[in-house]
């Protein structure tokens, strides 16, 4: 287990973030419970992850955005992961996400990080207000992996969680940069 990934976990208010988090990590959701608004949680999880090794993963659970709230700044510096949530019922909590993500671009400097986008609340099909392949298109071209997945089911969340901590940890492919073969290992400098 290497260095503990910091993930944000963003997005409207009411879209489940804090209810995915909870069914993930403890598997204790209760499916039509009142949402509580949260004002900011910590969670610790370890993920294993697509290579087999496990990695722990701190959660940062953030308040729900509502009209007119600026998501904090601190978050953009900090991260190695976001994860976007929007609910699958609600068109504004989509564009409050693709927002986000504007942000997060402009904001992370040079830094990689790792993006998943979760549409929330699967369950509630006849509900739907989001079009599936149209998320998924905007996923696409933003180049981002989005999964829609419902906290009822706990099996939709792990898929996306398994690719993010695999994401943020994959082990640094070797370097295309040219070294130089030179036996004489010196200075560093190189004299003609």
């Amino acid at each position: 287990m290497g260095k503990s990934c910091k993930v944000v976990v963003c997005g409207l208010a009411a879209v489940g973030k804090t209810a995915v988090l909870e069914q993930l990590l403890y598997a204790n959701h209760v499916a039509g419970s009142e949402p509580m608004e949260t004002l900011e949680d910590i969670y610790i999880g370890s993920i294993e992850t697509d290579r087999g090794t496990r990695e722990q993963v701190r959660f940062y659970d953030t308040r729900g955005l509502r009209d007119g709230m600026e998501f904090p700044r601190h978050y953009y510096s900090f991260a190695d992961g976001f994860v976007l949530v929007y609910s699958i019922d609600s068109k504004e909590s989509f564009k409050r996400m693709e927002t986000l993500k504007k942000d997060i671009d402009r904001h992370r400097d040079k830094k990689e990080v790792t993006i998943v986008v979760l549409g929330n609340k699967l369950d509630k099909l006849e509900e739907r207000r989001v079009d599936a392949s149209m998320a998924q298109n905007w996923a696409r071209t933003e180049k981002v992996r989005l999964w829609e997945v419902s906290v009822a089911d706990r099996r939709t969340l792990i898929e996306p969680f398994v690719y993010l901590a695999s994401k943020m940890t994959q082990p640094q492919s070797k370097s295309t940069f040219p070294l130089s073969r030179n036996k004489n290992k010196g200075s560093g400098s190189v004299d003609s």
